[in-house]
């Protein structure tokens, strides 16, 4: 895996006008997130519920349009493309959605699904060359060349979702964001998914940001770890280092509700609701529920100064937070 950056985040923003047609008032969905991905590297992307996680990951790809940022996927500043050159891009990224039934056109066989990305981008000249790629494609995900015949509802959640990964490779990407794309399936099925996009990975370059609130799955197929708060980032850091030294109280408190990761860790039960982001608290955005803020006698700096991503001790494990400490 090569230490550049092949994905670039920088300082991405994404508001939403809610309200009614007196009084409105703006969401920041996401909030001035940062982060890399290195080329072949999986990203994964935690939070709540609500958090700003699909948010950020559509944003990136310009499926939503960002307020403000940039984003840089292998040297190309993706937010400021136009119409036309955003549609070349999109052969470079794809994206795997979270419901595999929602996100398939039920009218359509499998075969013509698969073969429409490649007639929007004049990929195969004819018929017969498109067949054989979609078949082909079929094969990579491990299934039948005959459910090219037949119409999504015909399959299982589990083949559903093999055929919208295949749908995202048919143009031969080399960035893949993945949007919770097991919280759908059964908990037997998500194992073959998982082994499923690994392989992809390494036979077909791959690089993901994978968006998850299954925190035994990121741990399984992550190389790093990002965790979001109320639209912002909290804490960042390899995989290794974040689920046996986690620094701030919220990705703590995360670890700790997992029964298989906090068998060794005491059951952290957060205070309160999570903000509205229409909303968010002063400072640090985690402070109102925050254990550590409240031990330490409801230090000011927490309600005021927001605290951005730094670097402490190991180089690679950025916390924002005052006053991080480990387990």
């Amino acid at each position: 895996m090569s230490g550049s950056a092949f994905v670039s985040v920088e300082r991405l923003r994404k508001e939403f006008i809610g309200g009614g047609l007196f009084r409105r008032h703006s969401i920041r969905a996401v909030d001035g997130v940062s982060l890399t991905i290195a080329r072949g590297e999986t990203l994964g992307l935690v939070g709540e519920s609500g958090c700003g996680k699909s948010t950020l990951g559509r944003a990136v790809l310009r499926l939503v349009e960002p307020t403000s940022g940039r984003v840089i996927v292998d040297g190309t500043e993706v937010t400021a493309l136009g119409t036309r050159e955003l549609r070349r891009f999109r052969k470079r990224a794809q994206m795997i959605f979270q419901d595999p039934f929602a996100s398939l056109n039920p009218r359509m066989k499998v075969g013509a699904i698969l073969e429409e990305p490649l007639i929007i981008h004049r990929l195969g000249r004819t018929h017969v060359e498109r067949r054989r790629e979609v078949l082909r494609l079929l094969e990579r995900v491990q299934l039948r060349p005959d459910a090219i015949e037949r119409y999504p509802h015909e399959f299982s959640g589990g083949q559903r979702q093999r055929i919208g990964i295949a749908r995202a490779l048919a143009l031969q990407p080399r960035f893949v964001v993945a949007d919770e794309p097991l919280s759908a399936l059964d908990v037997s099925i998500q194992a073959q998914v998982v082994n499923l996009l690994v392989d992809l990975q390494a036979s077909e370059g791959l690089t993901y940001l994978f968006i998850s609130h299954d925190l035994k799955i990121v741990q399984h197929l992550c190389d790093r770890v990002a965790v979001m708060y109320l639209g912002r980032l909290v804490e960042q850091a390899p995989a290794v280092s974040l689920y046996h030294r986690s620094l701030h109280p919220y990705t703590q408190a995360l670890l700790s509700s997992v029964p298989s990761l906090g068998a060794r860790r005491s059951r952290i039960i957060l205070p309160g609701d999570v903000p509205s982001p229409a909303a968010p608290p002063s400072g640090c955005a985690f402070h109102p529920r925050c254990p550590r803020y409240l031990a330490k006698g409801r230090p000011e700096r927490c309600s005021t100064d927001r605290p951005e991503l730094s670097s402490v001790g190991d180089a690679e494990q950025l916390v924002a937070c005052h006053f991080p400490e480990e387990n």
